[in-house]
């Protein structure tokens, strides 16, 4: 019984490391706060002064022709592509789940405590997710939309932003 454990103690220092190591931010170039409410998200740009709003779903009678229902926003995320973002993640009232698929993002926001992850988008485009907990009858009605655009056009976005 003392060699399987010793071989299993070989295999678990590696992948433990290793763990460690995906789960460290290394220099972030932009952190993004989230705050899930009952049923809408709030964001805030932390590294910038007075960037933060709420994002609600696009009611369907709302809707242009080239929206989502059920999935499209008033207010989209905006982000740099080819760039490290940090995002953390709480709550106002109850679990939330911040979830975008095609990044491979999923983290929960649970009042009074702040999860943290990282994410790299190397394309520009649109990335869609929901809330995918469930916190409450509108849950589903919580979606997330990130626009990934090039770091020139996301510096005029913020010049722009703190202009208006």
């Amino acid at each position: 019984t003392i060699l399987p454990a010793i071989i299993l103690l070989f295999i678990a220092f590696p992948s433990l490391r290793l763990l460690y190591l995906l789960d460290e931010i290394n220099q972030p170039l932009i952190t993004l706060k989230t705050i899930g409410h009952q049923w809408y998200w709030s964001y805030e740009y932390s590294d910038f002064m007075n960037i933060e709003f709420d994002a609600y779903m696009i009611p369907t009678n709302e809707l242009n022709m080239n929206n989502f229902r059920l999935l499209d926003v008033d207010n989209r995320v905006i982000l740099p592509m080819n760039s490290q973002i940090r995002i953390l993640v709480t709550a106002a009232d109850v679990i939330h789940s911040w979830t975008i698929p095609a990044l491979g993002v999923k983290v929960d926001g649970t009042p009074g405590r702040l999860n943290q992850t990282n994410f790299f988008m190397n394309r520009p485009g649109l990335f869609y997710g929901q809330c995918s907990e469930i916190c409450g009858a509108n849950h589903s009605f919580m979606p997330i939309v990130i626009e990934s655009i090039p770091t020139n056009i996301f510096i005029k976005w913020i010049m722009n932003f703190n202009n208006s």
